[in-house]
């Protein structure tokens, strides 16, 4: 019998990013100082084990740590455009990894391979962003009070950045942060989900390879595996002075109290509870595209997923007809296979969660509109394979004021103007990614506007999934508010210093204040 692996040459690209072939068990490519207790990857396409990896102690822990400083020591007297060479080296790498890592990226965690591949072309992208950033580092000059003085401020790298990253995006959102981090001067310690662990050996194994081949220290780029524990000891550690930490709004209050105990910087991409506003202008065939993309992809699995649909009550039945129709258009499956939409929740955990959600909304008074269910039989042996449900809801139930990271969408109705849709859509306590959808200005513009949404991300006539690198990616509220990837996010990777410099003969002070000897 050839398995899934075997039929979408899954060895073949595990060989080639320094991963052995599958149920190894080897932990080939990891960080070197690992020796704790080995971490088992299964995948939720076939739940079979794909390989183990070693997680790392505390002695481990202050090796990697010990390396990453020294590392800084001389990584950040580089000029910043040579740093942006290293980073073009990793982004070329990339590129010729990109089928491999995209396979990779399917396999063990479960999105569909274009999603696969498109995670790995955001880490393209945001190389090529950051190589460009790296020759436009640059702050401001201004004038002086007291004659004869100069005034301009100006960025330095803060040292190690600690990274705790996600099982939805294994690679991406690590990518957006070092990239940034590694042309700022900084260098480096990743905690990879211990859901995800393989991808995070896969691209330790490709930077290492761009480190080696410029003679450069190791430490820039560390991999630590392991489970929360892990990640505590980053949080706690007065050596990382930015812990970026992406994850669940019940982790982030954790990292962030932790952090701020020690007056330490944290970046955060917490939860996300986004809606699309749908009135009565609005193009139904681009809100179906919009709306259903933003539910099923990733299996309901990313931050920006679209959780409510919040439709006009005059074009209520047909929007909703609509919706219906579509989902019953998607086909479930292995993810490796392009012809289907939708593959695996990551784990059973996620998949109790998804029934525990269907659950409550009818027991709160929703209705179901499009049944959900676990898959099983031939193909869904993993028993993570769930059918996209939709619910009519109200969004004062408990269970659509909170995430479920699942393909559940709840269709909600308002009346009257598009005030009252975009008072429903902020009624919420996350803040990441919201959409409307309608041809009338007036309202586009006003959902643009202060009294509009309150999310870090407010598209028009666009899903609430799938931001471009060029823009900084976050949210507010219980999102967090931290930012990455582009526009200035670089910021928060370097440390701010204002400087003034008397080139007189004289000592005046500020504000007209006199000290005469």
């Amino acid at each position: 019998m050839i398995t899934i692996a075997q039929q979408f040459g899954m060895t073949e690209a595990l060989q080639q990013l320094g991963i052995h072939t599958i149920n190894e068990g080897t932990s080939t490519g990891q960080n070197h100082f690992s020796n704790g207790e080995l971490l088992e990857s299964f995948s939720p396409v076939d739940g079979q084990l794909i390989a183990t990896v070693k997680t790392s102690t505390i002695v481990d822990y202050e090796k990697v740590m010990q390396t990453a400083t020294e590392a800084f020591q001389s990584f950040r007297t580089m000029p910043a455009p040579q740093r942006g060479e290293i980073v073009r080296q990793f982004g070329e790498k990339l590129r010729k990894n990109k089928e491999a890592l995209g396979k990779l990226v399917s396999y063990e965690m479960g999105k569909s391979l274009q999603e696969g591949y498109g995670e790995v072309q955001e880490m393209i992208d945001i190389c090529d962003f950051a190589v460009g950033l790296s020759r436009q580092l640059h702050g401001l000059t201004m004038h002086s009070e007291r004659p004869g003085h100069r005034m301009y401020e100006q960025y330095h790298p803060l040292g190690v950045v600690g990274i705790i990253s996600a099982f939805n995006f294994p690679v991406a959102v690590w990518a957006w942060n070092t990239a940034l981090a590694w042309i700022s001067g900084d260098v480096c310690v990743w905690k990879p989900s211990e859901k995800t662990p393989l991808c995070g050996v896969a691209c330790q194994n490709i930077i290492a390879q761009v480190i080696k081949e410029n003679n450069l220290p190791e430490g820039i780029s560390c991999l630590i595996n392991g489970d929360y524990t892990v990640g505590a000891l980053m949080t706690n550690d007065k050596r990382i002075p930015l812990i970026s930490a992406t994850g669940s709004t019940r982790m982030g209050k954790i990292v962030a109290q932790a952090v701020a105990s020690r007056l330490g910087k944290s970046l955060l991409e917490l939860g996300g509870n986004n809606a699309i506003i749908v009135t009565p202008d609005a193009d139904i065939k681009m809100t179906v595209i919009g709306a259903v993309f933003g539910a099923v992809g990733t299996a309901g699995q990313r931050c920006t997923s679209t959780r409510r649909l919040i439709i006009h009550e005059s074009i209520y039945e047909k929007v909703k007809d609509a919706i219906v129709s579509a989902y019953g258009q998607l086909k479930i499956g292995n993810p490796l296979d392009q012809n289907n939409h939708v593959g695996p929740l990551i784990d059973l955990h996620a998949v109790e969660m998804y029934k525990n959600a269907l659950s409550k909304v009818v027991a709160e008074g929703g209705k179901v509109l499009v049944e959900g269910g676990v898959l099983s039989g031939e193909g869904y042996e993993s028993g993570c394979y769930v059918k996209p449900a939709i619910a009519e809801a109200d969004n004062s139930f408990e269970i659509v004021q909170h995430e479920t990271f699942a393909p559940v969408l709840y269709l909600l109705r308002y009346s009257g103007t598009v005030e009252n849709a975009i008072q429903l859509q902020n009624g919420v306590a996350q803040g990441l990614s919201s959409a409307i959808m309608t041809n009338n200005l007036r309202e586009a513009e006003l959902f643009l506007s202060v009294v509009g949404s309150d999310c870090g991300i407010a598209n028009v006539n666009i899903g609430t999934s799938g931001a471009e690198i060029g823009g900084a990616f976050g949210g507010e509220k219980e999102t967090g508010g931290g930012r990455e990837s582009g526009s200035d996010a670089w910021k928060i990777y370097m440390r701010r210093q204002t400087n003034t410099i008397n080139y007189t003969t004289s000592l005046p002070l500020a504000q007209g204040i006199k000290f005469d000897l």
